[in-house]
């Protein structure tokens, strides 16, 4: 096993070579195209800050009342090869460090998506993503891709059945929106890169192991997946047991509805998903206290199962971009990977810089409402923790509503300054602490 300071070493060693590779590369996508691979490089920095607020009481996992400045960075190779024709290999080596506010408690939705709850705020290298996706053409209808994020530039089947296998985030494929999904780049709120009532596995990091298979023919594409689960809930590790501890998804997508021209449509997605694991039942929990309070731990079991949906709409008006997302999970048992929310909503709009002659900036603001479970919401009124949330007893209890709103500026090329702004009503839940103002700064750089 290689040590910390190893993996550090060649991780830099790695990003040094990627940037040097891609400082020879010919910028111009259309000039690569016939090209087997394509390189690429990401960083992104975000320090986040929140003002003091009012709260009559804390708890282990409460958003801290007053607390400095916490920063977050990463940076990410995007190494595409294609060995083979319809053949791809995906390898995308990272590095992540810093902190979120309050440990990355506190807050269901919480206000950074670029952190993760590992406890450790020293930079960390690990394998991100490393999977092969084989394509089987079902016409020789043929489409232009251009050259970015582990994507070639080449013409390319339009329709197409496409089999992935290896290690990867299921959001690279499921729930994506084009307007509200990448913290790098667009909303920073985790209840705003995905549909927040979809708690999909992963490890800490935001990664899991399966498969998955695609199917894309004219403005229709379907694709399920299965994949491991991690061992404990929000641990680093996975596992994969038939029936007992794995995680199923399956959507359907439908592009351009309503369709007038190219700038104005619509987009839909819908998901179907079932996750099982060693999980907690509340209720459970519940009866077993007796005098103290719960802990979902004690009910721990194989074969729980979390059952929900997801449903978005991307509206297209030109330069102007509407979306509105809601999700929704029976919360019977714990949560297991992604954030405690078993109900949300969201809607947004996007501004497009050509409207005040800035080409490539950005405006966007977007409205959230989360809420819980009955059984949820018990058990943390009884004093009861998750591994995000828990204020040591619920006597308030009120949806969980944010509203972000960011501007990106973009300094030269790929690279892009974005204040960012949040406000957080109940967080987690709880009408007796808060309101919350949250400033942020984000720095991402494309390469």
């Amino acid at each position: 096993m290689v040590h910390d300071s190893g993996k550090l070493k060649l991780m830099c060693i790695l990003l040094t070579l990627s940037i040097s590779v891609m400082a020879q590369q010919p910028m111009d996508s259309t000039a690569k195209s016939g090209k087997k691979y394509s390189l690429h490089f990401q960083t992104t920095i975000i320090p986040q800050y929140h003002f003091d607020f009012p709260a009559l009481y804390s708890g282990d996992n409460s958003l801290e009342t007053h607390e400095p400045a916490r920063t977050s960075f990463s940076g990410t190779i995007f190494f595409n090869y294609k060995p083979f024709k319809n053949t791809y290999f995906v390898f995308n080596p990272e590095a992540a460090g810093g902190k979120g506010l309050s440990k990355t408690l506190g807050i269901a939705g919480f206000p950074n998506g670029e952190v993760y709850r590992v406890g450790d705020p020293k930079p960390a290298p690990f394998i991100a993503r490393l999977y092969v996706e084989q394509r089987f053409p079902l016409s020789n209808q043929k489409e232009k891709v251009e050259d970015d994020l582990n994507q070639l530039a080449e013409y390319t089947n339009k329709e197409y059945i496409s089999v992935i296998v290896g290690k990867f985030s299921l959001t690279d494929f499921f729930d994506n929106s084009e307007i509200s999904h990448d913290p790098r780049t667009q909303f920073l709120n985790w209840s705003l890169m995905g549909n927040g009532g979809w708690d999909y596995p992963a490890n800490t990091r935001g990664y899991t192991m399966g498969t998955v298979i695609q199917a894309y023919t004219g403005d229709w594409a379907i694709r399920s997946a299965l994949t491991a689960v991690p061992i404990e809930a929000n641990g680093p590790e996975m596992q994969f047991k038939w029936g007992k501890a794995m995680g199923f998804v399956a959507e359907i997508e439908k592009g351009h509805i309503f369709r007038r021209d190219e700038a104005n449509y619509s987009t839909v997605h819908a998901g179907f998903f079932i996750n099982k694991a060693h999980m907690g039942n509340y209720r459970q929990s519940i009866g077993n206290s007796f005098f103290g309070s719960p802990d979902i731990t004690d009910s721990r079991l194989y074969g729980r199962s979390k059952a929900g949906y997801y449903v978005s709409l991307d509206n297209h008006f030109g330069k102007i971009h509407h979306f509105i997302k809601h999700s929704w999970n029976d919360g019977k048992n714990e949560t297991w990977a992604f954030t405690e929310i078993d109900a949300s909503t969201t809607t947004g709009l996007q501004f497009d810089g050509d409207l005040w002659k800035r080409s490539n900036d950005r405006f966007a603001v977007a409205y959230v409402n989360n809420s819980i479970s009955d059984d949820h919401r018990t058990y943390l009124m009884y004093g009861g923790y998750g591994f995000l949330i828990g204020d040591g007893k619920l006597i308030n209890y009120g949806h969980e509503q944010i509203i972000e709103a960011y501007y990106s500026f973009n300094v030269w090329k790929k690279i892009n300054i974005s204040p960012d702004y949040q406000y957080v009503i109940n967080p987690a839940y709880n009408k007796d602490r808060g309101p919350v103002h949250i400033i942020g700064l984000r720095l991402h750089a494309e390469f």
